[in-house]
Parts: C-alpha cells; structure tokens; sequence
C-alpha cells in the first residue's frame, strides 16, 4: 500500500520560478491597464464595470459548473469513446459492466441467456458489446462458437428488469446479430464454462448413470433419449451411429457406450460444433471408464426389529433380482408391469442398467434382495416405480424407497417426477399422498398416472427418513448405527 504522504508528487523549483514570473507579468500587465484606463475622463466608471463583469462571469461559471457535475453521464456511451470501431471484444465488454453497475445497478435486474450469429469480421462483436453499453447491460460470461461461415455469440448478461426481450432482440438484430435466441436465466449459471464442464466430468466419472444428466446440463434445455440395441424382447432396434457421432442441426446422435445411441435433440436452436464436440468427449469418457456405480450403503432398522441395506443396484444384482421375482406372487407384478407377468424378467436388464436412471435395492441381513425401486429418465420427464416382495410389504419400505427416489430427482435437477400404476395399487398411492408435494392425478382405462411436481423450498423438501409409511399401519424403519456408511 501506498500512503498519501508518498504518493505526492515531487517538488520542482522551476515550477515555482514560471509561477512567480506569471505573477509579476499579471501584475505589470494590470498596472499598465489600470494607468491607461485611470487618466481618461471615464477611466473609474469603466475600471468598476469591468470588476462588476469579471464577478458576473465568475459567479456564472461557479453555477454552471456544479450543475453539469451533479447530471446522470450521457446516455450514449459510445459519444464519449473517440474511436468506438477499434475497440475489442473485452474492452467493450468492460465497458458494459461499468455502464451496469453505475446506471442500472441501483435498480432491479433480471439475467439472461442469449445467443446470435454474428459476421466473422473484425469489429463485429465490438458492435455488439456497444448496443449492450447503451441498453445498461452487463455481460457476465462470454462463448463463442466458430462456425464455417461466422462465429455463433453466447452471452450471459444481467440487464434492467424493465428492459423488455424484444426490445433487446431487435437492438442486437440492428447491430448485426441475426438467428438470435433469448431466454430468462438463473443464478446457477453464473459459474464459468470451464469450471461446469469440469464439475460435470467429475459426476460422470464418479457415477455412468449421471451420463444423461451431465448431457442436459451442458447442453442446456434439450430432450435425451437413450435407445437400446436391442429390445426387451431380445430383438434389434437398428439403432446404431457411427464412433465419431452424427450431428444434424438440432438433433445429434452419439454412441451409447453400453450399446445402443444415445439421441439428443433441440427442436429451435441448432447444435453449434463446438457443443457438439463437448457432448462426444463426455460420451468418451464414459466409455473408457466403464460400468460403475456409487458404493454406499445405508442401515436402516424396521419397526419389528429387522435391519435392511439400502444401497445403489446395477447389472450385476440381474440374478438376484430374477429371484425376488420368483418369489413375488402374479398380483404383485401385475400391479408393478404393465404387461404380461411372464415378460417381468425381460425388463430386468433394462431397469437396472445405469444408462436408462437410478435404482435402489433393499437387500436383508442374509443379502437377499426384497424391494427395488427405479427413478427413470423418459426424455423431459422422470418416472419412479416401486417393486416391494409380498412379505416385506406394509413396512415402510418402500415409503422408504420412494423418499430417496425423489430426493435423488430434487439433486438431478427434475422439476416433477410421476409414477404409473392402477387405482386398486392403494399401497402406490398413499406413499406418492405421504411425500406432502402437489400432485396431479390422471386416469384412463384403469391406468393411473401420479405427478408430484417436485420443489426445492426449505419448509417442503423432505428426506427419506420423515416419509411415513406406505400403508396406513405401517411405520417407517429406523436409522441404525451407523446409519450411513461414508461413500466408498
């Protein structure tokens, strides 16, 4: 740091000297005119006028002065910038944030996401930073996408709430913008590209059923389906798509690494290289690290006395979930498939594959697996269904189950989840009641579809230990000690 006593600047002796002979030039020079104008007949009255005049001019140039330092800045900042065309993409960014925080700082802002193509010529993007200066705009993170003819800008900007959108949109048209997309954006963008894409690749490292997920995210708002090789019937679907992916405008395609293709798709904003470049090197990633799913396990103690493992289920439990089928009587599976109960085993392999959701097993002390529950990405929407062996039912289990389901849509991001089942499930249908979210009801044909839009307030974000039970006489197990294990 620097104090005031050293940041004064030095002191010069012939500054003092061209100071003293201005003075003494004033002085001679006022002489000779006071004796010039004294000796007329009018000399006094003039020399008194010119004191009256010089005071008035003072006087007015104190006031005018003050009134011009007190006024808000000019509301065209590029009138003040000599040579606006030379300026660069950052400085003009900069410009733009000091413009906001000084103007429109004070007052209410919104955020934005927006997109436009621009010319790949110098001063285009400077054109651009200039319109966003004059709108109070301040432009938080920048992208470009290169493209083979022009660059595609993303920015994220916080602009004045009483600034309309297609005011914006046309402003950035007429500064040569054009194609350009805009929506309302929240505080969960501000990280940086790099470090979300970073974040990301960690969660898909650590989890494959995470792949979807990290996709949705990168992308922003788009619609993923993953399509299997192969059917549950056992016959091919003829997806496939080459190793190095397939973009076409709004829809790519990528090679799901467990088989099949993995369909991404944006029905009004065209996929850019550049995203589509980032999307195959996470698909990458996820196929030189492998099948992998998290290993934790929870200990819960049920109401009689009896402890549970609930934990992450995979491919590897196929077997142990084929005879817990096996011990389900037709009733139960019925009222778990759709279909025919002969097929139940069929679906196994795709319930549990970590491509398609999540899924949770509850297994005994002996390890025999009794209860399953899925949380299942069907492209914008998420399903979760509960498989419970008839004599572990009416013991909190699968309150249970569904209470991690959901809390494990809330972390996903999921704005609802909803589950299919039949009226006469009443078990299904007290445990959606007991989540305390609004829920939505639709019947037809005996099907009965329960949508919980999901929300992440304090006061109605439950866990899945204050779940009550599924059916009315039951109660919810109890945590053991320990009563998680730390994640291995």
């Amino acid at each position: 740091m620097t104090s005031a006593k050293t940041a004064r600047r030095p002191h010069h002796w012939r500054r003092d000297l061209i100071e003293l002979a201005a003075l003494f030039t004033a002085v001679a020079v006022a002489d000779a005119i006071a004796n010039l104008i004294g000796h007329q007949p009018d000399g006094p009255y003039l020399l008194v006028a010119s004191a009256v005049a010089l005071v008035a001019t003072a006087a007015f140039h104190t006031w005018w002065a003050r009134r011009h330092s007190n006024a808000p800045p000019s509301a065209d900042p590029a009138a003040s910038d000599p040579t606006p065309g030379t300026a660069t993409g950052s400085t003009a960014a900069t410009g733009a944030g000091a413009g906001a925080e000084t103007e429109a700082g004070a007052g209410e802002t919104v955020l934005w996401r927006m997109r436009t193509t621009v010319r790949d010529a110098p001063g285009s993007l400077a054109a651009l930073c200039l319109v966003l200066a004059r709108l109070r705009i301040d432009i938080l993170t920048l992208q470009t996408h290169p493209l083979a003819e022009g660059t595609v800008d993303e920015f994220l900007l916080r602009a004045p709430a009483s600034l309309p959108a297609q005011e914006l949109t046309r402003q950035i048209s007429g500064a040569g913008g054009t194609a350009t997309w805009i929506e309302r954006a929240d505080t969960h963008d501000l990280v940086d590209t790099p470090t979300r894409v970073l974040s990301l690749a960690t969660r898909t490292a650590l989890d494959a059923a995470e792949l979807p997920l990290a996709l949705r995210q990168l992308l922003g708002r788009c619609t993923i389906h993953s399509l299997p090789a192969v059917s549950v019937t056992g016959r091919p679907t003829g997806e496939s798509a080459p190793v190095e992916g397939v973009l076409e405008e709004t829809v790519m395609r990528l090679r799901d690494p467990s088989g099949g293709v993995i369909s991404v798709e944006r029905p009004h904003l065209p996929f850019t290289p550049t995203e589509f470049a980032r999307a195959r090197a996470l698909v990458e990633l996820d196929a030189r690290l492998g099948p992998r799913v998290p290993r934790s396990e929870d200990i819960l103690t049920l109401p009689e006395g009896n402890e549970i493992t609930v934990r992450r289920a995979d491919r590897s439990d196929l077997a142990a979930a084929r005879a817990m089928h096996d011990r389900c009587s037709p009733g139960t599976l019925g009222l778990r498939y759709h279909g025919p109960v002969g097929d139940a085993d069929r679906y196994l392999d795709h319930l549990l594959s970590p491509r398609f959701g999540r899924t949770l097993a509850v297994q005994t002390a002996s390890g025999k697996l009794v209860a399953l529950g899925h949380l299942l990405w069907d492209g914008d929407e998420t399903e979760v269904a509960l498989l419970v062996e008839d004599d572990w039912q009416r013991r909190g289990i699968g309150s249970e189950l569904l209470g991690r389901l959901v809390q494990l849509a809330e972390e996903a991001g999921c704005d609802s989840v909803y589950a299919v089942t039949q009226s006469r499930n009443t078990g299904m249908v007290a445990a959606m009641r007991a989540l305390e979210l609004p829920l939505d009801y639709q019947i037809e044909e005996g099907t009965l579809v329960i949508t919980a839009r999901l929300t992440r307030a304090t006061e109605q974000t439950r866990t899945a230990d204050e779940l009550t039970a599924q059916p009315t006489d039951a109660r919810p197990p109890q945590r053991s000690e320990p009563a998680e294990r730390a994640r291995r």
